[in-house]
């Protein structure tokens, strides 16, 4: 019964096999062909197809700018950032954020924006941290570890740490009007 069994398996696993292939040869079926392989681009093809279809936006042609904000049991999160003040094109953009994690356990911050490839360069003011975030274009995602000093920036039990922020609006007049959960505007004044 189990050699039955075997040979049943190795029956199928050759059926699944490539056809009509050397044992050894393992060349994709395009380059057998003599089709120019895809390019590696360190996006998977159903990405690749996804952008060219325009069901995704590529988020290294999207602007940054505009409001990121999350509601979850604990509280809210939110991200502004804003483009450089006018005449100031050269500068790097503007940003506040806050996430809170429950009564009293929250971070804040802010600074200036870079925006470098699909990674976004978050400087903090008046702080050592220093945050290359993922941009995924109607996402900002922190890392899953910071510096410490970023640990300055967050009450005790509070962490940046894998953070996510969803885009709500694309629109710079929104994310200067937003407010902070305490009051006050989220963005810094130019």
């Amino acid at each position: 019964m189990r050699r039955a069994l075997l040979l049943l398996l190795a029956g199928l696993l050759t059926a699944c096999g490539p056809q009509g292939q050397g044992e050894g040869d393992r060349t994709p079926p395009a380059a057998r062909q003599g089709a120019a392989p895809a390019p590696a681009t360190g996006v998977n093809p159903l990405e690749r197809a996804a952008l060219a279809a325009g069901v995704v936006a590529d988020g290294q042609e999207l602007s940054p700018v505009g409001l990121y904000r999350q509601r979850h049991e604990a509280g809210r999160d939110s991200l502004c950032i804003l483009p450089p003040p006018k005449g100031k094109e050269g500068e790097p953009m503007r940003f506040g954020l806050e996430a809170s994690f429950g009564e009293n356990i929250e971070c804040h911050g802010q600074g200036d924006a870079k925006p470098s490839g699909d990674k976004l360069i978050l400087n903090f003011s008046r702080s050592a941290c220093l945050i290359v975030a993922r941009y995924e274009g109607d996402r900002i995602l922190l890392p899953g570890t910071l510096d410490s000093a970023c640990r300055k920036l967050c009450s005790e039990r509070g962490s940046l740490e894998g953070v996510s922020f969803p885009r709500v609006s694309r629109e710079a007049s929104v994310a200067a009007a937003a407010e902070a959960r305490g009051g006050g505007a989220l963005c810094p004044a130019a």
